[in-house]
């Protein structure tokens, strides 16, 4: 099989592309990537040479790029996302240009070429629960999102869902958790955490640190993904979420400096941001049901199993935070990301 990969540079789609291409030895990936900021070669610096992955250094909203490799492809996994909240706030514009736009193109050429269609979304797009409560984001939740993100997040999987009941694409969408593992970005909350205190430094945390998170070792999204692909329906939604349950940032930013050693101090409360949802949660029970998905990692064994990556990769942290891991893409392709 040929797949279509968007966003495969990224923390989750480069972790799918190892995960694919290990459990599917005999398949092909193309890997298209805008290589933005948050998109970084060195992910994929063991896929060198590797006849079975292609990078195609491209925008998923030029539609000649778009529309050349799905005519090439079985399959569309869609992870190409603008996709931090922060970053929306100050300016919304390239969110709705990437993932509102770029994913009706991509459906756009699915209908046309008439392909397999996966998109990739977030529980983000619910909005947010009530801190104390035990309710969860399910599959029947109405859609209620609170940032420019999430907007665009949610726009998008309104037009998934367009194309399946009005072309009868063969379309699904998954809503997943926040997601944890090696290769992430460190502005996400996690490897902020980690790399910060390795280097010495404070930990932000946002308000009064209350905020929960359903976390998602990114393994197990990708098994969900493979999953889906192989056994889910068409026109289906699937909520995908981890093994935590009421575990707050706070309590997350302890764990880490229990694990590495360090005390309290370091924790420095900050300015809350707009807007900023109290509570995720998410019921998984459809995806265990049809798909017979049960996330398989543990929170704590993980997280330490990820603190123990960004500690043995301190290379690729610190080239992300200085910057030099852009220079690998000037060398590789004489550009600048």
């Amino acid at each position: 099989m040929k797949l279509l990969v968007t966003g495969g540079a990224g923390f989750i789609g480069s972790n799918f592309i190892h995960y694919w291409l290990k459990n599917h030895k005999n398949d092909q990936i193309f890997n298209l990537d805008k290589l933005t900021y948050a998109g970084n070669l060195e992910n994929l610096k063991d896929l060198e040479g590797d006849s079975r992955h292609q990078l195609v250094v491209g925008d998923i909203t030029n539609v000649d790029v778009v529309r050349d490799l799905i005519k090439k492809v079985d399959v569309i996994v869609h992870f190409a996302a603008e996709s931090h909240v922060d970053r929306s706030i100050i300016d919304a514009g390239e969110f709705v240009r990437t993932n509102v736009v770029g994913t009706q193109l991509l459906l756009q050429g699915a209908k046309d070429f008439d392909k397999r269609f996966h998109h990739v979304s977030t529980d983000e797009v619910y909005g947010q629960l009530p801190l104390e409560g035990t309710e969860k984001f399910s599959e029947a939740t109405p859609y209620n999102p609170r940032n420019p993100y999430s907007a665009s997040k949610a726009a998008s999987d309104h037009l998934v869902r367009a194309f399946y009941y009005t072309h009868n694409c063969s379309v699904t969408i998954s809503n997943c958790g926040n997601n944890f593992g090696p290769f992430q970005f460190p502005e996400k909350l996690i490897p902020l955490a980690i790399t910060n205190i390795l280097e010495g430094k404070k930990v932000p945390v946002y308000g009064d640190g209350k905020y929960v998170r359903d976390w998602l070792y990114v393994d197990d999204h990708c098994r969900a993904i493979e999953l889906i692909l192989t056994e889910g329906a068409t026109g289906e939604t699937y909520c995908i979420g981890g093994m935590t349950s009421g575990i707050r940032n706070l309590e997350v930013i302890k764990k880490i400096l229990k694990i590495l050693g360090q005390g309290e101090e370091l924790i420095e409360f900050v300015k809350d941001r707009p807007g900023h949802d109290r509570r995720y949660e998410i019921d998984w029970g459809k995806a265990k049901r049809e798909l017979q998905f049960e996330p398989q990692y543990d929170f704590d064994r993980y997280l330490q199993k990820t603190v123990e990556w960004y500690q043995a990769n301190e290379v690729w942290w610190k080239n992300v935070k200085s910057g030099a891991y852009k220079e690998y893409y000037q060398k590789q392709y004489g550009g600048s990301q």
